[in-house]
């Protein structure tokens, strides 16, 4: 069997390397102290012993323990530390000279008793030995300056093994930044090819994914895995939404041991990669557990710390277009409409709240480059998020780039491109620079949602009013509003419950367009949907970020205002109408209610479009 690279690198750290052989070959086991004992130490074996402690930095620590060098120091040790010939030296006159002299003088001798004569003979002989090695004219300087070479050796060996370490901590940083760096521009090109391909051949890539997806969930796999599953499903007789409701009931009147039983019976039915009903409760256990321990705005900050990436957004959303006819909808209203207000006009001045990525207005800009009668002059002015930290001024500057790209291939080479990073409610009619003679459409697709219904103070406007009258002063041709229909209420159960029933409908569309097995399909609904959910069922107060309104309480606000509905254009309906029958599931429908067109799935309507303009100014 292979060895894996785990298994390699462990296998050398435990396997030590062999002993170095001796470097004295013919040295005895045990010292001895007798001259005719002592076996003599030949030049060309001292040689390599210095050579490596010299010059050889990496084999120091293994050779200052060697026995063998260990067996020749001894001696020389022994002498040194005698009492009675540290005694004897320093009480002689010829000591100085004999150390200064590299102990080549036979007086020498005289300053030892007898019985230390052959130690001493030995001792003498092995110096003489060691200085003909050294260079011409090198002393023996003594033990103390001896010790402080070996310092200052040591001293350099470390700097040298520092430095080394340094210099492989370096190269190791340099590497994993240039990975770094690499993945980032690889996930930047697949970013900027999927909004290529989004942009410019929008509908073009909605029909393939479609098509993509009608094959997957038609095929023999697929249908089997759905029978498959019907038939568990069967056998689980858990009101799963039962339970979700019973929960937020417990969590509302603060019953938290009701609440934390009950949460453990979802968890055990709730699954990512189920049906509908599981993957909706593996959704809302997050943010139902955060509520029961009160972390919900740690939570939520979290997530907002810690963003999907730009291509896993990306592909989730393309995938939502593919599946769902709601946003295609929202777009093709939004361009039908600014096409019938530009017949005979010139100029064209959009503001819109809340870009993101500038879908809408590539398919726009291409409808005007070729219509006839020649391209008008076209100015957007995009008006940055409330919260400007999840859209940044160079995301904003990346959308601009994007859209002079393509008006340029299209022949629009005078677009012009406003950006104003303001509190949405700050923004007035004098921040446009608007012209008399241009056609002022105002934008909003799915965005109000996120501004404040409500101050907390009786006399102040809310920021919501604050900016439809805002709006209303600019007296635009046309204010287009695409709405989330739904309403969370005054109080945490009322919004659960319209939460749920909310995200039923949706999880059921997916549930039935996409196959379970989708990778994307889990991204869109546990970290797109599901931040919004942690938000809706968590947070409170300023952490709240959606307050939706149903389209009848967009309706009575607009008209308080100040706003008069127009009617909707019967050519625009049959459009949209025959492009959702044609082209999605049998269960999206297209109706009309009081000038609102809707948008729904199995009779619930989940989305609502509309057209706005000052209540004085002058039908068209």
């Amino acid at each position: 069997m292979a060895t894996t690279p785990e298994e390699f690198f462990i296998k050398g750290l435990m396997e030590q390397p062999p002993p170095s052989p001796p470097v004295f070959f013919d040295l005895p086991r045990k010292p001895n102290c007798s001259s005719e004992g002592q076996r003599h130490v030949h030049n060309d074996m001292m040689l390599p012993y210095i050579s490596r402690v010299l010059l050889e930095d990496e084999e120091d620590d293994k050779l200052n323990n060697h026995p063998a060098l260990l067996q020749v120091q001894q001696p020389f040790a022994q002498i040194l530390s005698s009492p009675s010939f540290g005694a004897k030296v320093s009480n002689t006159e010829g000591a100085s000279n004999w150390l200064e002299d590299g102990g080549r003088h036979d007086s020498t001798l005289d300053l030892v008793s007898s019985n230390d004569s052959d130690v001493v003979q030995a001792f003498l002989k092995g110096m003489e030995e060691a200085n003909m090695l050294l260079p011409t004219g090198n002393k023996f300087r003594g033990r103390g300056q001896m010790n402080q070479m070996v310092q200052e050796r040591s001293n350099q060996i470390g700097v040298r093994k520092r430095y080394n370490r340094d210099a492989r901590l370096e190269d190791e940083v340099i590497r994993t930044r240039r990975a770094v760096m690499t993945i980032k521009e690889q996930e930047k090109s697949c970013a900027n090819e999927i909004l290529d391909e989004m942009m410019l051949h929008a509908y073009e890539t909605c029909i393939r994914g479609m098509d993509k997806l009608r094959i997957s969930m038609e095929s023999e796999l697929g249908k089997e895995n759905r029978k498959n599953r019907n038939k568990m499903a069967k056998h689980i007789v858990v009101d799963i939404r039962r339970l979700l409701i019973s929960c937020a009931q417990a969590l509302a009147s603060n019953n938290h041991t009701d609440a934390c039983d009950l949460l453990k019976q979802i968890k055990q039915h709730a699954s990512a990669t189920g049906d509908a009903t599981q993957r909706l409760a593996q959704c809302f256990t997050k943010g139902l557990e955060a509520r029961l321990v009160g972390t919900g705005s740690k939570l939520w900050q979290l997530l907002m710390a810690e963003p999907p990436s730009v291509v896993e957004f990306l592909k989730a959303y393309r995938l939502y277009f593919a599946a769902c006819c709601f946003n295609k909808v929202a777009l093709n209203f939004s361009t039908m409409t600014i096409m019938q207000a530009m017949a005979g006009k010139s100029r064209l001045h959009i503001v819109d709240y809340g870009m993101h990525f500038g879908f809408q207005w590539v398919g726009l800009l291409h409808l005007l480059a070729s219509r006839e009668g020649g391209p008008p002059d076209v100015k957007i002015t995009a008006i940055g998020p409330p919260k400007p930290k999840s859209c940044p001024a160079e995301w904003i500057e990346g959308i601009e780039c994007r859209l002079r790209k393509f008006a340029r291939e299209f022949g629009l080479p005078s677009l012009k491109f406003h950006r104003i990073m303001k509190k949405w409610e700050d923004v007035c009619i004098n921040d446009l620079n608007t012209e008399a003679d241009e056609v002022l459409v105002v934008n909003d697709l799915f965005n109000f949602s996120t501004l404040m219904d409500d101050t907390g103070f009786f006399d102040d406007p809310c920021p919501r009013d604050t900016v439809l009258n805002n709006i209303k002063k600019m007296r635009p041709d046309v204010f287009i509003q695409s709405i989330l229909n739904r309403s969370y209420g005054s109080s945490f159960l009322p919004r659960f419950r319209e939460l749920l029933f909310y995200y039923m409908a949706l999880f059921d569309i997916l549930d039935a367009t996409i196959p379970r097995e989708s990778k994307s399909r889990l991204a869109l609904e546990q970290v797109m949907l599901g931040r919004s959910a942690v938000n809706a069922i968590a947070c409170e107060g300023l952490d709240l970020v959606d307050r939706p309104e149903k389209y009848k309480q967009w309706q009575a606000r607009n008209q308080r205002i100040g706003l008069r509905q127009l009617p909707l254009k019967s050519s625009i309906i049959e459009v949209v109408k025959d492009k959702v029958k044609n082209d999605h599931h049998k269960d999206f429908f297209i109706s009309e209610d009081g000038q609102w067109l809707l948008q729904g799935w199995m009779g619930r309507v989940l989305f609502a479009h509309s057209t706005w303009v000052a209540e004085d100014a002058c039908s068209r």
